[in-house]
């Protein structure tokens, strides 16, 4: 992070544990579905994007990676496994750095924070509600990314009529 953006992070969390200090005796009501629906969506939009990047690089860049590297070297189904995972993992560690990018567009889309206090913020509502959005959300983004096998029906028959 850049001096500015360490600065305005550190204030927002002493803005924050203030917050949650003077509430801490307080009775805090728990989200409403409301909330709770944009805390869902807060976390799943961005998640999608993963997912859907994650696996459209995976698919294409991994089977372009095995069916090269497979062919030239001649290599057993179990050698070209081992390639594969190893081609996935090198995949991921790439699709991971998009993340921070992913994030940054579905701010600039105006996916705002939720307003919520700390403590609603800890509650189980909250962090269930928050993982189910990421689970859902990467799901749908790696069901989206699947589009490139859309593509590979005609390149196997053309390597299987060779």
């Amino acid at each position: 992070l850049h001096s500015t953006e360490r600065s305005c992070l550190l204030r927002e969390l002493h803005r924050f544990e203030s917050i949650a200090i003077a509430q801490e005796k307080l009775e805090v009501a728990p989200p409403s579905p409301g909330q709770l629906r944009h805390v869902f969506f807060h976390n799943a939009l961005p998640f999608v994007g993963f997912g859907f990047l994650d696996n459209a690089i995976m698919i294409a860049a991994g089977t372009q990676i095995e069916l090269s590297i497979g062919v030239v070297l001649g290599i057993s189904t179990m050698a070209g496994k081992y390639c594969e995972i190893q081609n996935h993992l090198f995949l991921f560690c790439c699709s991971s750095s998009l993340a921070g990018y992913v994030e940054a567009l579905a701010s600039r889309l105006g996916l705002s924070i939720p307003d919520l206090t700390p403590k609603q913020a800890d509650m189980w509502q909250t962090r269930l509600s928050a993982h189910l959005g990421k689970a859902i959300g990467v799901t749908i983004g790696c069901i989206l990314g699947m589009f490139p096998l859309l593509f590979f029906g005609e390149e196997e028959e053309k390597l299987e009529e060779k």
